[in-house]
């Protein structure tokens, strides 16, 4: 189980993140998981429609960050060098 997750209400994941393992760790963790249950699952699985619904607006923020060329090829070695790209390519997208 991992510790060092930061602190936050609510993980939004798309079906690829579907597993009972993972829903445990965030539940014991007092984190409401809302990930899209596969479609095959045997059990039935509750999760918010109106949260996941918000998902895009994540995909949006990478989608524009990869065109970015350094960001997307990760041009600098150091990763508090690449963070600050981030922050800096994600400022000038949304101002």
């Amino acid at each position: 189980m991992r510790k060092d997750l930061p602190p936050a209400l609510t993980v939004i994941g798309d079906e690829g993140h579907d597993s009972d393992k993972i829903r445990k760790m965030l539940s014991q963790q007092g984190i409401l998981p809302c990930i899209l249950p596969h479609r095959c699952r045997k059990k039935p699985v509750h999760y918010s429609k109106r949260f996941y619904r918000k998902r895009h607006k994540i995909e949006n923020l990478f989608s524009r960050l990869k065109d970015w060329r350094p960001i997307a090829t990760r041009y600098d070695c150091c990763a508090h060098a690449f963070h600050s790209a981030i922050l800096l390519a994600a400022t000038v997208l949304f101002w």
